[in-house]
């Protein structure tokens, strides 16, 4: 088993709009490594995940974008949800906090439409990486090669960076981000 013992991975969400299990399932699995999970938004409070287009659970969130940064964590997630990466893409605090992992060289994880935040961060040229199918051509216009793979693992950058396409890959993603978490 990989060991996360003493690594806190910071897990980045808009106010609303992320794809619950694409939250909980990597949480979990950065818990079972050992790692200490913390839920980053934009704002103090609860969030408010979704269950594709209906409501989902809300959660407490532990930390703002205002008030800590890359330094403060050893990785970053970044779940999908339609709505979550489009809010987080229009916060310049969110945009910084993510682009702020690659500049330190920390690994980033990514799931479904989560990628459009790394857009507006400009941090995906020249990496290899994989999505939800609709973002492809945002992807290779902002400079990446998009592949249909359930994980890609990609060390061509500044940093490793985990990407996967949808909930049916979650077993798969969190594999991959759990071991890119604990080099």
């Amino acid at each position: 088993m990989t060991d996360l013992n003493g690594k806190t991975i910071a897990f980045l969400a808009a106010p609303e709009g992320t794809e619950q299990v694409e939250l909980t399932e990597p949480w979990k699995a950065v818990q079972q490594a050992g790692g200490t999970p913390r839920l980053v938004s934009t704002e103090s409070g609860r969030i408010q995940a979704f269950n594709h287009l209906d409501k989902g659970d809300t959660f407490e969130v532990d930390a703002t974008v205002e008030d800590n940064g890359p330094a403060d964590f050893d990785g970053l997630v970044l779940p999908g949800g339609v709505a979550n990466p489009d809010l987080l893409r229009t916060q310049p605090k969110a945009v910084e906090f993510t682009r702020g992992f690659f500049d330190a060289g920390k690994p980033v994880a990514v799931i479904c439409h989560g990628p459009w935040t790394l857009v507006e961060a400009d941090v995906v040229r020249g990496r290899t990486m994989t999505s939800w199918p609709s973002l492809q051509t945002d992807l290779r216009n902002a400079g990446a090669t998009w592949v249909d793979e359930e994980v890609q693992i990609c060390d061509d950058g500044p940093n490793r960076l985990v990407s996967s396409r949808k909930p049916d890959d979650l077993k798969a993603f969190c594999q991959a981000a759990v071991e890119a978490f604990a080099r």
